[in-house]
């Protein structure tokens, strides 16, 4: 009897790179909600991109606050290029003068999770849409 094996190469399994955003942002409420920010991006595998942000949504919201020297700590993803687009969140908040902000958002199989601290007051909850493009 003669057995014969094949022997493929097993394929590298691609490696996955950890990335994170620092950011400030303004936004205001009033039912609507809206925001504009800035940031930089940066990757362990040396991707870098310096990004705008834009927020919009709405719900029962309202105030005005900034974030300044926010994070946000992507899941793992094969490039830099996944993290651009528009992230759907949700956010339940109440805060005054110098308040702190956390909460996560999700795009596909990306997921992003904020935090900072800021100055201002809000109240509410709402729905929207976190978006990031390369500036």
């Amino acid at each position: 009897m003669f057995l014969c094996v094949l022997v493929f190469p097993l394929m590298a399994e691609e490696k996955k790179t950890d990335c994170r955003m620092q950011f400030s942002l303004n936004s205001w409420s009033a039912f609507y909600k809206s925001g504009k920010g800035h940031g930089n991006i940066t990757c362990d595998n040396g991707q870098k991109a310096a990004v705008k942000i834009r927020t919009h949504g709405g719900g029962v919201t309202f105030g005005k606050s900034k974030i300044v020297n926010g994070i946000g700590n992507f899941s793992k993803v094969n490039s830099i290029n996944d993290l651009f687009g528009g992230y759907a969140e949700s956010e339940a908040h109440a805060g005054a003068s110098g308040s702190a902000d956390a909460h996560a958002m999700w795009k596909g199989d990306v997921s992003l999770a904020i935090s900072g601290t800021g100055t201002g007051w809000n109240l509410g909850v709402n729905f929207g849409k976190f978006k990031i493009t390369r500036r």
